[in-house]
């Protein structure tokens, strides 16, 4: 029944029955309802209505459902719970989770936090944020299955099944030996398919696929992709089992990432959202578009000193806009290429030149096929095959650095440790239009003469 209904009108029903106590068709209407859902719900709800909606839902559920909520409402959440029951709702919660909401707090908010946790899963917690932010350890959660390799499939069964509630995933089991240090996994499957009086060290993997603590997010959502994991498992320097990352949580990484890339080569900086107000959102954008602007001024220097040619053949100026255009579109277009292969895949020598090459054989295409159809709508236009040359042979030219320049200068960043997103779609394209320009002109004041 619940499903038929939009969020607005669950909060509807979430408001009525509150109003008129009726606890039971509330609960049953909560229980229809996923985390996402509750959350939705709690940020529609009136502020009158937000702490009576909280006692209503269990410990487990409030956990589940924080977790959905910005950082603003969760900590809206622990404040209207109190001391205590915050507590459990912090030690129910993931581990990454949480060493994300306390990020950036005070550290007099942190400690009053954690100390309302149980000592061994604030300690996690505190270990855990003493790794890098994006990397594999702050990631990772501690709530996984691990066994012996001398447990029998049986033992090992009734050891999932004891944790089953605890573990975030049971697909896999993951075998340590007596220093914890990872030797084996065994998948689920594995469990189902074997006898039960069968011992572990002969049904499990020995090369286990793992990443370091210190690994970047990045790489650990690589080799999930790459092998069609649905977790894997965090070690430190000694090989000891720290943790494992999940699936959903390479999700959120792959969505947060994506997010950057899209922020960086918009040339928008930080995260802008439909809630940003304007002038934060402007503050953002200014300091990419005021170096834009100056390294503008450089296509009007360049404009102003062919004048006399600009003044001589008035046709030029009407293929400027389509020249520069032109440029800026192909460059963007390889810049977005480069940086999603940058990110999906790992680049040596010989792909970057496979990659230069290819490029360089897209922008020839593109140029060629662009450059013969704009000299002949010039030619019929002005009735001159010299102009419809110029322009031709200018569009091929610029399109094909456009094109490169959206290639090698992500690649150049890329080589430096630089994120190549920064090279925004907006900084390629001005400087793609300040090549196209200097050639289109060149080419035109060596043929000016036939021009006349």
């Amino acid at each position: 029944m619940v499903k038929q209904f939009t969020h607005d009108q669950i909060t509807l029903f979430v408001i009525k029955y509150l109003k008129e106590g009726k606890r039971k068709e509330l609960q049953h209407l909560l229980d229809e309802l996923q985390p996402y859902d509750m959350a939705t719900v709690y940020s529609n709800l009136p502020e009158k209505h937000r702490t009576r909606f909280l006692l209503q839902l269990s410990i487990p559920v409030l956990a589940d459902m924080i977790q959905e909520l910005d950082r603003e409402l969760q900590l809206d959440v622990l404040n209207r719970l109190g001391a205590e029951k915050s507590g459990k709702v912090l030690d129910d919660m993931d581990n990454d989770d949480l060493a994300s909401l306390l990020d950036d707090l005070s550290p007099e908010k942190i400690e009053s936090f954690l100390s309302g946790m149980k000592k061994e899963e604030s300690s996690i917690v505190q270990n855990m944020m003493t790794y890098h932010p994006e990397t594999a350890g702050r990631l990772m959660t501690n709530r996984f299955v691990w066994i012996r390799n001398y447990y029998t499939v049986r033992e090992a069964v009734d050891k999932l099944k004891s944790f089953a509630e605890f573990a975030e995933t049971i697909n896999y089991l993951y075998v340590v030996d007596e220093n914890r240090k990872l030797v084996g996994v065994v998948s689920y499957r594995d469990l189902l398919l074997a006898d039960m009086n069968d011992k572990i060290q002969n049904i499990m993997y020995e090369r286990v696929i793992s990443v370091d603590v210190n690994t970047d997010q990045e790489e650990v959502a690589r080799l999930i992709e790459r092998y069609d994991f649905l977790a894997i498992p965090v070690v430190n320097e000694e090989g000891v089992l720290m943790g494992i990352v999940t699936f959903d949580d390479i999700i959120d990484v792959v969505i947060q990432e994506a997010n950057e890339d899209i922020e960086k080569l918009s040339a928008s900086g930080k995260a802008i959202d439909f809630d940003t107000k304007a002038f934060v959102a402007a503050y953002r954008r200014l300091p990419w578009l005021i170096l834009l602007l100056f390294i503008g001024l450089v296509s009007g220097s360049i404009i102003s000193s062919f004048e006399d040619t600009l003044q001589r053949v008035v046709a030029l100026a009407f293929f400027m806009p389509m020249i520069a255009g032109m440029t800026g579109n192909t460059g963007t277009q390889s810049l977005a290429v480069v940086v999603r292969g940058l990110a999906s895949k790992d680049i040596d020598s010989k792909t970057i030149m496979k990659l230069i090459w290819r490029e360089f054989g897209v922008g020839l295409i593109i140029g060629l096929t662009c450059g013969m159809l704009i000299s002949i709508i010039a030619y019929v236009w002005q009735g001159s095959l010299i102009l419809g040359f110029v322009v031709g042979s200018s569009l091929l030219l610029t399109l094909i650095i456009g094109t490169l320049a959206g290639t090698i200068i992500p690649l150049i960043l890329y080589r430096f440790n630089i994120d190549p997103a920064v090279a925004s779609g907006p900084l390629i394209t001005t400087i793609n239009d300040i090549f196209s320009l200097i050639t289109y002109f060149t080419i035109a004041s060596w043929f000016l003469h036939a021009l006349l």
